[in-house]
């Protein structure tokens, strides 16, 4: 374009670029268009790429702002653009390369400066400028509005034009200049509630594509079509560079991103490998940014009536009339992409949207007989905690969650039968059932929050999802009845060194320390019986103040939580704050085993094992003011079975002892076990979950869009660290 650059801080003094944003007007017939849109350079996808075009672009961005007033350029460029997509779908069945090539470069254009306007102004400025009157010289609020034009355009190209080679990157580019419109949210710290978002896309002429749009978006979600290879959607770059030159019409100018492909940015290495399918993941995130957008004061977000009602294709139920906005899918593609992508943050809060707002996915899901294809990929982001946001996290076990409200979900996972857990590092394991493996995942998920993060959110959620499994525990492996028991015998001894340390400060009891230590995670009996006698005594003695002062420390926990302690209180030390967690924890853990125990004894003998070998230390919880009811049942099948082992004699074999209680299940009298409500938790989302949400998904547009760059100064939406 012009004489040939080769630099990419030579953009602004682009003659073309210029006249664009200069002062002088340029009607949508002239010849100029041709010409500036007759370009081509490698497409920046990096961070790194991205914040150079912007850098080296802004001033011509900004002087376009300025002219436009007058000039109405903007406006003619995006008539440019409207009239040559009238054709697009002809041109992609006659294979006009070049027509596609220069409505895509229209296309990109107005994409950056639609991304640098939302930045720079209001949204009242910006309409404004996408309603200039040509006859008069300047902005009028009668004139047709080119902003909701080149939406509902946006919307037909992506849902009516095939996807081909050569109309992949405008494909891509249409999308992403959709998520540029919607993100004016970016720039504010509150959620919006009205904008030129709900003003287009919940009413008028966008709102009949709903459904359409949603369906197309899943579909290349689903499909995660590869991009051509380079070449061949468009022409051959000349090996000395130039640009482009096809060749067809003489007067036609070179490439305006010659500097790409002359040492500028495309000669940098990308900064993050490259997406097997930049139009998956772009439609992926646009699907999200618009199933998240807030109700309208007059109308609900029509895009999330679509997810929430949307059926298999295999269905040939009609749509009640009161549902808006229906389509239906083919459910087996979608079940295997939902499978196969779960490592991104964007598919996992797919399938979290998916299995909490359609009643009809989340029905085929659980009825499907290879429930381990979705369940070992959420697992596996759980057991890498460490290496995943918050956020991934928590979808994850809300989803765990989610599955764990039906019966079938919680029976049919300990029929799976799974080899070789390569991921799992802990300990080998040759051969385990799914829902073992989910136990073990899950408690390590406890564990990891307790000593870490301590969030109080994801631990409560952890025990929810194993409270929901606990009444159809089946034939647990003995590692994980091994962890159940393990795991809550590391807080009967945190509790009890807890209150050691808030009744008596200044004791320092080195045999209880010592028998303390001693009863580890792996097991290990107490070194003596005179230590056990000793912990016993004690934590009885503890157990009987407790009984009297409980009620009061716990309430001055909570108190000294909350920050509402008087000046004459004197703060409790962190530990004692930790009361209140620990004994949720217990109780929960404790229900948890009781449920076991009551509803599936006889179908799990490992767990009975592993309950009498740590039985010394839930004796002594016998008497605790909180749990004596809950250890009732415990306590009866400690009890129960130690007296048939007794009877048996000593030193016997780890497979004589489950003989012995496989016999003993059977004679146990099961009337005797008290009966406690059934274990249930239901996921409900909080009050106005948009809060959380919103910023999410916008965190999720700003680190994975493919070729979106903004700078993380200017975004209000969430906090981050600048580059």
């Amino acid at each position: 374009m012009g004489s040939n650059s080769s630099r990419i801080s030579d953009l602004p003094k682009n003659e073309y670029l210029k006249k664009l944003s200069g002062t002088e007007s340029v009607s949508e017939n002239d010849p100029f268009w041709n010409q500036l849109l007759s370009f081509s350079f490698p497409a920046p996808t990096s961070s790194t790429e991205l914040k150079l075009l912007e850098e080296a672009t802004i001033s011509v961005c900004r002087s376009l702002v300025e002219n436009n007033p007058r000039t109405g350029n903007l406006g003619a460029l995006i008539k440019v653009f409207l009239s040559r997509t009238k054709e697009l779908k002809l041109s992609a069945e006659c294979q006009n390369h070049i027509f596609i090539w220069q409505t895509h470069n229209a296309l990109f254009i107005i994409c950056c400066l639609l991304k640098v306007f939302i930045c720079e102004m209001s949204e009242e400025e910006l309409q404004l400028h996408f309603t200039y009157e040509e006859k008069s010289g300047s902005y009028s609020c009668d004139s047709e509005d080119l902003l909701e034009e080149l939406v509902c355009c946006l919307m037909q190209l992506i849902t009516d034009v095939p996807l081909l080679d050569i109309t992949y990157d405008i494909s891509v580019e249409a999308i992403s200049t959709m998520v540029v419109f919607l993100s004016c949210q970016l720039f504010h710290k509150e959620v919006l509630r009205q904008s030129i978002s709900h003003k287009y896309l919940m009413r008028g002429r966008c709102l009949p594509y709903t459904s359409k749009l949603v369906k197309t978006l899943l579909y290349n979600f689903i499909r995660q079509e590869k991009p051509p290879p380079p070449g061949a959607h468009v022409f051959s770059q000349q090996s000395e560079g130039g640009g482009l030159l096809y060749g067809l019409a003489s007067g036609v100018a070179t490439g305006l991103w010659t500097v790409f492909t002359l040492g500028g940015v495309g000669s940098k290495a990308a900064a993050a490998p490259a997406l097997a399918s930049p139009l998956a993941n772009q439609s992926l995130l646009l699907l999200l940014v618009l199933a998240n957008l807030t109700d309208a004061a007059d109308a609900p977000n029509p895009y999330r009536q679509a997810i929430m009602s949307f059926k298999n294709t295999q269905d040939n139920s009609p749509f009640p009339s009161s549902i808006p906005h229906a389509f239906q899918i083919n459910f087996n593609s979608l079940y295997t992409a939902l499978c196969e992508q779960q490592t991104s943050d964007q598919a996992t809060l797919l399938l979290y949207t998916l299995l909490h707002q359609n009643s009809n996915i989340r029905t085929y899901m659980l009825a499907r007989t290879d429930m381990e294809s979705l369940v070992l990929p959420i697992l596996e982001i759980l057991y890498h905690v460490e290496e995943r946001n918050s956020h991934h996290v928590y979808m994850a076990l809300i989803i765990l969650l989610i599955l764990t409200e039906d019966d079938g979900f919680n029976r049919s996972i300990h029929e799976v039968i799974l080899k070789n857990i390569t991921w799992y590092s802990e300990r080998v394991l040759t051969e385990i059932s799914l829902g073992s493996l989910l136990i073990l995942v899950v408690i390590r998920t406890i564990q990891y929050n307790m000593t870490r993060t301590r969030d109080k959110y994801l631990h409560t959620n952890c025990l929810a999802a194993l409270a929901n499994m606990s009444a159809q525990f089946r034939s647990l492996h003995q590692y994980a009845a091994q962890r159940i028991i393990s795991y809550t015998c590391r807080h009967l001894r945190r509790y009890v060194n807890v209150l050691d340390k808030l009744y008596f400060p200044h004791s320092h009891c080195s045999t209880l320390q010592h028998c303390f230590s001693s009863l580890s995670d792996n097991g290990e009996e107490l070194l003596s019986l005179t230590c056990s006698h000793i912990l016993r005594s004690y934590a009885s003695s503890l157990f009987s103040l407790l009984s009297k002062k409980h009620n009061k420390v716990l309430e001055q926990a909570t108190q000294s939580l909350r920050g509402s302690l008087s000046s004459n209180d004197v703060p409790l030390p962190d530990y004692a704050q930790d009361l209140n967690v620990i004994e949720e924890v217990i109780r929960m853990m404790l229900e948890i085993i009781n449920s076991c125990l009551t509803n599936s004894l006889h179908h799990n003998p490992n767990l009975v094992y592993a309950l009498l070998y740590k039985r010394d230390l839930f004796e002594q919880f016998q008497t605790h003011p909180s749990f004596q009811d809950i250890m009732q049942n415990i306590d009866l099948v400690i009890n129960f079975f130690n007296s048939r082992l007794l009877q048996a004699g000593a030193e016997l074999s780890v497979e004589r002892v489950l003989e012995i209680i496989k016999q003993g299940v059977v004679a146990l009298p099961k009337d005797r076990l008290k009966k406690f409500p059934e274990l249930k938790f239901k996921y409900v989302e909080e009050e106005q979950p948009e809060e959380f949400f919103i910023p999410y998904v916008w965190s999720l547009v700003y680190n994975s869009a493919v070729g979106l760059y903004w700078n993380a100064q200017d975004i209000q939406l969430f906090t981050m660290d600048s580059d």
